[in-house]
């Protein structure tokens, strides 16, 4: 009888050592993305190196490339939400948060809206423009320092704040169209991708969060 118990004492433990964590959720409704420790849910597109961890955040540098999440939380799959990160930039760096896209293996999203970040490289569009389509020409953020971006999705509104300042807030139009080769570029769902531009862009990602909100 007492190997009996024994052995089931060990089937238990091994089970619980094999279970998948549930992402962490705080009491008010948010989701973490981001374990700090490793890209576990997330998957890069063309160039994998281009993401790291390092010390509890991302780092992106390198040749272009995507990282999607593809993790549990609402199957990667969100219509309205709230999301928020800490951001740092370096000095000429550029990068984005894309929301309602798709993983692809190569280019840049074709579904899905860019937020963008980049407070000082040769592109006029700054941090926290809705890219191309509510563009931000003020640089609200500096280089070298962590700031919150954040995100709300709801309808057919999206908000930008940058350190809980709203620097954006873009309604998308009824019945809105796109030109050939931007059709993707409209709400719908769809999962998050954090951007590496190019080789000279070096930015850093750090308590990835998501809420979903209902309907």
């Amino acid at each position: 009888m007492r190997h009996l118990l024994f052995c089931c004492l060990l089937l238990c433990t091994a089970i619980a050592c094999n279970t998948v964590k549930p992402a962490a959720t705080t009491e008010d409704g948010w989701i973490s993305l981001f374990d700090g420790k490793s890209l576990d849910g997330w998957k890069a597109s063309e160039n994998p190196s281009t993401f790291a961890v390092e010390d509890g955040k991302i780092v992106v540098h390198g040749p272009r490339a995507h990282l999607f999440y593809e993790g549990p939380v609402m199957n990667h799959d969100f219509d309205d939400f709230e999301f928020k990160a800490q951001v740092m930039t370096t000095p000429g760096s550029n990068s984005g948060i894309f929301f309602h896209t798709a993983y692809q293996e190569e280019g840049w999203p074709a579904k899905g809206y860019e937020v963008q970040v980049n407070n000082s490289q040769s592109d006029w569009r700054r941090t926290g423009s809705v890219y191309a389509y509510d563009d931000v020409r003020e640089v609200y953020v500096p280089d070298n320092e962590w700031y919150t971006q954040h995100i709300i999705v709801r309808g057919n509104t999206v908000t930008v704040k940058l350190n809980d300042k709203t620097v954006v807030e873009y309604v998308e139009p009824e019945n809105v169209e796109r030109a050939a080769g931007a059709e993707g570029r409209m709400l719908s769902s769809g999962t998050f991708a954090l951007q590496g531009h190019d080789p000279d862009s070096k930015v850093y990602f750090k308590d990835i969060m998501v809420k979903p909100l209902g309907k």
